[in-house]
């Protein structure tokens, strides 16, 4: 009697019926199909341009004719600019007029709404919401017309009281106040909605348990508050430190760089770069602003990332 021949297992794949591994062929692929339009358009308009920019930076390209590589010269020229460090210095000034301020007075406006004593609460969520949907060309526009030296609206309540009327958009000592008010203005609402949203995160039952145990309301904002939202700090000031280091559209409008340059901010002049057709040098400068922005951020991350994370 032959012993009885054994079969080597046979792959389920290949032994299961045609349409059952069509089906599960599907299967598989169906997800990939659903998310292949949104990698397809990354790579088109993010990836792409990316790269394209990167190996922009090191050439002399005007916009037309040949690209000629020329390595870190454009980088060394925007090293060594004055102009390039003053526009930088011109935005981290305007970040020390814009995010501490913000920070604290979004922090306090977001405590008050978050009352639910507090009467009125819609209507005040709407108007701090108000500038943020509000076009940026048209305030400005309207910033030159209340800020004007002779006839503005300011400068008018100033005299009224007796005081003298000031330059806000042609001196040097208060361009940059002016610009920073209306960036605070206009984003401040954002603020507010990102650290409200923080503090109703917050379960109540921590303040009972606090309040129970005889922590004042001070104290309960030093140590419950301000520790529970420091998540919400912390994104709110990287957000808002790339904002301002690529402000554009406020100096643009307003005061055109002016005076003497003491508006030009890192976004505005990397766009007299592309203006002047020195498409090179813009592209060096837009990887310095972002390797600049990133280690910003990654410092304020660490700042105020809490000592249990």
């Amino acid at each position: 009697m032959t012993p009885a021949t054994l079969t080597p297992p046979r792959n389920e794949e290949h032994t299961a019926p045609a349409p059952l591994r069509t089906r599960r062929r599907r299967l598989f692929l169906t997800p990939y199909v659903f998310v292949a339009p949104f990698y397809v358009v990354f790579a088109a308009f993010g990836l792409y341009p990316l790269v394209f920019a990167l190996q922009l930076s090191f050439t002399n390209w005007k916009g037309a004719g040949e690209a000629r590589f020329i390595g870190l010269d454009n980088y060394t020229y925007l090293l060594t600019s004055p102009e390039f460090w003053s526009s930088l210095g011109n935005s981290a000034v305007m970040w020390l007029l814009i995010v501490p301020v913000q920070i604290v007075g979004g922090l306090a406006a977001a405590v008050l709404l978050a009352n639910a004593r507090l009467r009125l609460r819609g209507m005040f969520r709407v108007a701090f919401i108000a500038p943020f949907v509000t076009p940026l060309v048209a305030m400005a526009q309207v910033w030159i017309v209340v800020f004007d030296s002779d006839y503005g609206l300011v400068n008018h309540l100033l005299r009224l009281v007796g005081l003298p009327g000031v330059d806000w958009l042609t001196s040097t000592t208060w361009a940059k106040p002016t610009l920073a008010l209306l960036f605070l203005w206009k984003t401040t609402g954002f603020a507010i909605i990102i650290l409200l949203a923080g503090l109703q995160a917050v379960p109540s039952d921590v303040y009972e348990a606090a309040a129970l145990d005889g922590a004042s309301r001070r104290r309960q904002f030093w140590s419950l508050t301000l520790p529970l939202v420091r998540r919400s700090i912390a994104f709110l000031v990287v957000v808002q430190t790339l904002a301002v280091f690529q402000m554009f559209a406020e100096p643009f409008v307003v005061t055109q760089g002016g005076p003497y340059g003491s508006t030009t901010t890192g976004g505005l002049y990397l766009y007299n770069h592309i203006t002047a057709s020195d498409l090179g040098t813009g592209a060096a400068n837009s990887f310095l602003l972002v390797l600049l922005v990133f280690a910003l951020s990654l410092l304020s991350v660490r700042l105020l990332r809490s000592r249990d994370e």
